[in-house]
């Protein structure tokens, strides 16, 4: 035994070699700069920061290095960094409405209170291989004649935000034709730091979905708009820009601004009939999450209006997406994954116990004498 441990031990470091060569790549090539990764690869960055619960975009860009692009793996490193660090306190909750705006957009008001922001998005791009990108250097952004495009034609990217803007549901909201975002003046509970029980009150639910994986949840999102738990939703507003931190000081008795954060947010407005408890009127559906993330942040939201279905008064309809237990205990992408890659590590002796009971039963069947006997 001591000699296999002995032979592992030499097979993991030399695994863990190989691994460090193939991170690096041809020593012909640059090395991949963590900047690089922060400012170019910036939507993977805010996944690993969202679903990692840590806004850093330099340790998530450091964290994707490590892992060669594995962002699930980066996700872990993250959240295995976070235990170590000391918590101080807690922020107050973030103004959205205070937001400076650099993407705005709303799939319900065409003339939305100042206006729809396009902002850097794929929505309305081309799906084909732009092979510009495979040469050196950056994009030309001139026009063919050699004509440097007009400024105000093509905003940049990096164009001032725009400054605060109200929320477009508010106008739905003065004419009472949509649920009152009423707060919780509970304070919430924090997922990182007590396990969930549930049912799980509302708060603790989009913390869950906030550190979910995309995928799944954009699974469990597509499922309502295909009719389990008909959900037809409106993206009544998706926003993404900086918000201030502010944290209370005790000393002080004031609070200060401690930094910024990119969030995207999301409100769907949601068809509602009315119920035994509610009357006819839109119901509203939420996301919050870390940097550009626009794609969890609407999968969130419809998720979020679909596991509202017992305080709106709503029936069960058994689908998936309603289930508290089988979202929220399967959304996880971290658990998820220890849970199933544990089955690719030694199980030795589990094996061979399995496959000694079906040589017994094989063995029964063929000759039923023997089974007498025993």
């Amino acid at each position: 035994m001591y000699v296999a441990v002995k032979g592992g031990e030499r097979a993991i470091d030399a695994a863990h070699d190989w691994l460090d060569r193939a991170r690096r790549g041809p020593a012909a090539q640059a090395v991949l700069d963590t900047d690089q990764i922060r400012d170019q690869l910036a939507i993977g960055v805010a996944r690993v920061m969202a679903e990692g619960s840590l806004y850093d975009p330099d340790l998530a860009a450091l964290a994707i290095k490590q892992a060669r692009g594995d962002l699930i793996e980066a996700i872990f490193l993250i959240r295995a960094y976070r235990t170590t660090l000391p918590r101080f306190g807690a922020a107050l909750p973030v103004e959205t409405e205070a937001m400076r705006v650099k993407r705005r957009v709303s799939a319900t008001f065409k003339d939305a209170p100042g206006g729809q922001i396009l902002g850097p998005t794929f929505d309305y791009t081309h799906r084909l291989l732009d092979f510009r990108l495979m040469a050196d250097g950056e994009l030309d952004r001139d026009d063919t004649d050699g004509t440097p495009p007009d400024p105000g034609a093509m905003p940049c990217v990096d164009a001032p935000a725009k400054p605060a803007l109200p929320h477009i549901l508010d106008f739905l909201n003065r004419d009472d034709l949509i649920e009152a975002a009423a707060p919780d003046e509970a304070v919430p509970g924090d997922l990182t730091r007590e396990p969930m029980e549930l049912p799980a009150e509302r708060p603790l639910r989009l913390q869950a979905l906030a550190r979910g994986d995309e995928g799944f949840l954009l699974g469990l999102a597509y499922s309502t708009q295909r009719g389990y738990a008909r959900n037809h939703a409106f993206v009544g507003e998706l926003r993404i820009g900086t918000v201030a931190v502010e944290m209370d000081i005790p000393e002080l008795g004031f609070a200060i601004e401690i930094g910024e954060v990119e969030l995207t947010e999301c409100e769907t407005v949601n068809q509602f009939k009315g119920s035994r408890t509610e009357p006819a009127q839109f119901t509203r559906g939420y996301g919050l999450t870390f940097g550009q993330t626009e794609r969890k942040a609407i999968s969130m939201a419809l998720v979020d209006r679909a596991l509202r279905w017992a305080e709106l008064g709503e029936d069960d309809q058994g689908a998936p997406a309603q289930d508290q237990e089988f979202v929220l205990s399967h959304c996880d992408n971290i658990q998820a994954t220890g849970f199933l890659e544990h089955i690719k590590l030694p199980h030795y002796v589990d094996f061979q116990a399995e496959l000694e009971l079906v040589r017994r039963l094989r063995a029964s069947v063929e000759d039923p004498a023997q089974e007498g006997a025993e």
